[in-house]
């Protein structure tokens, strides 16, 4: 959470596994655990409701393939690190 409050001991417990929650990488019970108390908490929803919009946000940002002459600038730019890194081994 952003603002300077100190936080309940549950709502640390459940915002530091906020990303196993999303996840779904926790035990059963955990996360029945976690999801009760998210929806009974303002502050924590607002936290997870963030959390959940980046995460979605960047698997599809992570889906979409670059432009061929950015692909090819870049294998092409790899390729040249891969050759100095070579000739320097020698």
């Amino acid at each position: 959470m952003s603002d300077e409050t100190p936080l309940e001991p549950d709502c640390a417990k459940v915002l530091d596994n906020l990303y196993l929650f999303l996840d779904n990488e926790m035990e059963e019970a955990t996360w029945d655990d976690v999801h009760a108390h998210i929806a009974d908490c303002g502050p924590c929803l607002s936290e997870f409701d963030l959390e959940r919009m980046v995460k979605e946000l960047v698997a599809r940002s992570c889906a979409e393939r670059a432009p061929e002459p950015l692909r090819q600038r870049v294998m092409y730019s790899i390729r040249s690190v891969q050759v100095e890194i070579h000739k320097t081994r020698e």
